[in-house]
């Protein structure tokens, strides 16, 4: 509240031409900008503003609202995106087809399918998940290399650990040789 008072103090609203706002918790008066002090004093803190649907969209946001639980009014990016790619009415109509318990789900993948399509136009999301797959593949072609010249290496041990470890045959009647004598 301080720093309005502040903040109306460093502006010269006569520079500037009269701009009134409607308030919407009255009815119908208007409030002029240089007393934004006394409407932030009158406004409760805890009231929450329309979704960011509905916010985007300018219109009015009701208890009913279908779009406000998956699109909070500080996501409105979220719904933004969204919006651009598929549109309300089929965001809306998408999440009427299905179950309460899905449509969280269903936001959030239509929103990574947008974000998708905006990085990518022709490919989209398919783009990203054929991107991974390449990658996976490559990846389990190099831990099946790392894995066979891991093989070969214990392999190469084991001969190496055989052979310190048991004399060599041709040479066995040498060592007894120095016995029977």
């Amino acid at each position: 509240m301080m720093y309005a008072c502040v903040l109306n103090h460093l502006i010269d609203y006569s520079l500037y031409p009269k701009m009134e706002y409607t308030d919407p918790t009255t009815t119908g008066s208007t409030i002029d900008p240089s007393s934004s002090s006394r409407l932030a004093a009158s406004l409760p803190t805890a009231v929450q503003g329309p979704c960011a649907a509905c916010k985007i969209l300018r219109r009015r946001c009701t208890d009913k609202c279908m779009l406000a639980p998956y699109f909070p009014p500080t996501e409105t990016l979220k719904f933004i995106i969204a919006h651009k790619v598929f549109g309300a009415g089929n965001i809306v109509k998408s999440l009427q087809e299905l179950p309460e318990s899905m449509r969280a789900d269903a936001v959030s993948s239509m929103v990574y399918e947008a974000k998708a399509r905006i990085r990518d136009p022709v490919y989209g999301c398919a783009g990203a998940i054929n991107q991974l797959q390449k990658e996976l593949r490559d990846l389990q072609t190099e831990l099946a290399a790392t894995q066979a010249d891991l093989a070969i290496i214990q392999c190469q041990q084991q001969q190496l650990n055989d052979s310190m470890s048991f004399p060599d045959h041709s040479n066995l009647g040498s060592l007894w040789e120095s016995y029977w004598n």
